[in-house]
């Protein structure tokens, strides 16, 4: 089926300062000209620059069959939120029983160096959907200046204290502001901008909204826009900074300031079924994917005299990428087509939405980019190392050190690599010997 065009040292023999040369190289930004102030190490969803691309360098190309070198393993608790660093701590989010614990831990051993609890039990019926799979919690937090910010299964949002973690301030996203009910919990990980933290919230007249990072003040509250599970981003527009969010119904751009509406343009299904987050480009392309009866589509957004205005380049269902993550590369999008039955990894052209090949061998998976390879996680808990080209990839590496359900993307700090299942954190040495 052709596109629709449309005319509109941890281990002996690491260094311990690479985890200080990391923290000091990546200071800056990969935002394209977004206000986000600098923050070292894994600092939110995607990573430094929100696109799971990351500036590593000097990862090995090979290794033993049982896989790299793990560093530490532990349980901690279940959900699927990815882990954050800063260069001094690592921190995770997790349930244990009836709390949510948000915890401090160690980057050498994984250690807990403190922990938040607190209680969260699920209010909503639990399916089998919910036995099977877990109940969260489902979003990453993120690293402020001043703390670590956690959304919790029922939105219960904290901001804790990234020293002590005690609580700075605190909010009920659903009983305070309306947040929109959803099956499968809260799932959209909050983003930071200067001095806010913005979120995808779903209430009347606070379909997004932003808070004071030091004390939790709202900001703004603007929309009636229902959310859906999909994370936002941070754009920037011919100069101009937006807040980008994939909703129940549409995909929206707002002024992360004010929450002025600049632009919406219709992608339609239902936002229970919404869960990857739309990725940006320089060319001014965005992309975008859902499983289901989604499907993939580019828009061009230009601004002019002070106005942006939205055009849909294509549309396709020939990938539809369900919740896994999307990294865009050398013209290509990349990332795991499919919901029920097999999910190939598939890369398409962001110009036309022609595909440009697909790789049957891993089941549906995560993906990060960095020193020039894709490090891939897979749901069954394979993890591989692989060159990206034009007509396909070059697996370099690859074993099977974890098992399902891996949904979570992995993080990289320097060349450590952490990574969870539902309930097990592991870290594992990269470097190259």
């Amino acid at each position: 089926m052709k596109p629709r065009q449309i005319q509109k040292s941890f281990t002996g023999r690491r260094r311990p300062s690479s985890l200080l040369l990391w923290a000091a190289a990546t200071v800056f930004l990969w935002t394209a000209g977004c206000g986000i102030h600098p923050s070292r190490g894994w600092p939110g969803w995607g990573g430094p620059g929100r696109d799971f691309k990351v500036p590593a360098a000097g990862l090995s190309t090979s290794w033993p069959a049982e896989g790299p070198p793990q560093l530490w393993s532990r349980e901690l608790g279940d959900g699927y939120s990815a882990i954050l660093a800063d260069g001094e701590r690592l921190y995770a989010f997790y349930r244990q029983g009836e709390d949510e614990v948000a915890a401090a831990l160690e980057p050498a051993t994984g250690r807990t160096l403190w922990e938040h609890r607190y209680p969260a039990p699920i209010t909503a019926k639990q399916d089998n959907t919910h036995r099977k799979y877990g109940v969260g919690p489902q979003a990453t937090p993120v690293l402020t200046r001043e703390g670590v910010v956690t959304i919790g299964w029922n939105g219960n949002l904290h901001c804790l204290q990234k020293e002590t973690g005690e609580v700075l301030w605190s909010h009920d996203l659903a009983r305070d502001f309306g947040s929109t009910s959803m099956g499968r919990g809260y799932s959209s990980s909050p983003v930071a901008y200067r001095d806010l933290v913005l979120c995808l919230v779903g209430g009347p007249g606070s379909g997004l909204m932003a808070f004071n990072s030091g004390d939790g003040r709202v900001v703004w509250a603007r929309h009636d826009f229902r959310r859906s599970h999909s994370s936002p981003i941070l754009i920037n527009v011919d100069g101009q900074d937006q807040l980008v969010g994939l909703m129940e119904q549409e995909v929206v751009g707002v002024d992360p300031e004010t929450g002025e509406l600049l632009w919406s343009h219709t992608h339609g299904l239902a936002g229970g079924l919404t869960v990857s987050t739309p990725v940006w480009g320089e060319d001014n392309r965005l992309f975008l994917s859902t499983a289901y009866a989604g499907g993939s589509r580019a828009l061009k957004l230009t601004r002019r005299n002070g106005k942006t205005s939205v055009e849909e380049l294509w549309f396709t269902k020939r990938m539809r990428v369900h919740h896994g993550n999307v990294i865009r590369l050398n013209g290509l999008a990349f990332g795991f087509s499919g919901d029920f039955g097999p999910a190939f990894l598939t890369a398409i052209r962001v110009s036309d939405g022609e595909v440009a090949w697909r790789h049957r061998g891993f089941a549906k998976g995560t993906l990060l980019y960095a020193d020039g390879k894709f490090i891939i996680l897979d749901e069954d808990g394979t993890l591989a190392l692989a060159t990206p080209a034009e007509k396909g990839i070059e697996v370099l590496a690859q074993a099977q050190p974890l098992q399902h359900n891996c949904w979570t993307p992995p993080t990289l700090v320097g060349d450590t690599l952490y990574v969870r299942n539902r309930a097990t954190f592991v870290a594992f040495d990269l470097g190259a010997e």
